[in-house]
């Protein structure tokens, strides 16, 4: 994969990301036990969202360093502060344009989020360039437990969840079916990210091959 790409792809996946993120904490109706532990500490605590991802993203590169046994990861770090950048942008664009009240609209706007979640989150890690803290810890976790990511990415939620709990973040139903199906949707979302990413970095590669024999 070239840099360009591998960097167009990584932006791409977590402004997506991003989106989705704001749009299950916007539908007022519980986020993923990551995003509420986040949205906890901001309310009860203080500072916004985004600076409580870059503070948590810290934490656990020094528990994913600690897991694998090399280096702490620092370019975790970097994604996390872009991933919080963006998240605060989200929230700043969509603050006033979707605020649903009824339950319906609600659920939509949730289930959208968590799609988009999946497909952004699927999109990033791709590119193998400097996964958020917390999905590298998924996939150190896949690895140690021999499992599939809908196993360790469900644990990893139950232990925030946990968390959440604790500084009285926004648990409800979002957050329940964030536990059952974000997993499942992510799973669903990395093998056909997979095909459709290496169709086009094949094609661009090919094409970039013959513009360099042209020009030779």
């Amino acid at each position: 994969m070239s840099s360009k790409n591998q960097y167009a792809l990584y932006v791409l996946g977590i402004l997506i990301l991003t989106l989705g993120i704001a749009l299950t904490i916007q539908s007022d109706i519980g986020t993923s036990p990551f995003d509420a532990l986040l949205v906890g500490l901001s309310l009860n605590v203080g500072l916004t969202v985004g600076s409580w991802e870059i503070i948590i993203a810290l934490i656990l590169i020094c528990c994913n360093s600690l897991l694998k046994r090399q280096r702490p990861e620092v370019l975790g770090l970097l994604t996390a502060f872009i991933t919080g950048i963006c998240i605060d942008m989200w929230l700043f664009l969509l603050h006033n344009l979707i605020t649903p009240e009824l339950w319906f609209y609600k659920l939509v706007f949730f289930g959208i989020g968590l799609v988009v979640i999946g497909l952004g989150t699927a999109i990033y890690l791709h590119t193998n360039f400097a996964p958020i803290p917390a999905d590298r810890l998924t996939l150190i976790i896949q690895e140690l437990t021999r499992t599939n990511i809908l196993l360790s990415r469900t644990l990893i939620y139950f232990v925030f969840l946990i968390m959440a709990t604790v500084f009285n973040g926004p648990i409800g139903i979002g957050t329940l079916l964030t536990v059952c199906l974000g997993g499942l949707i992510l799973n669903y979302f990395m093998p056909l990210t997979r095909k459709v990413i290496d169709t086009i970095l094949t094609n661009s590669t090919t094409k970039y091959d013959a513009d360099k024999n042209h020009s030779i």
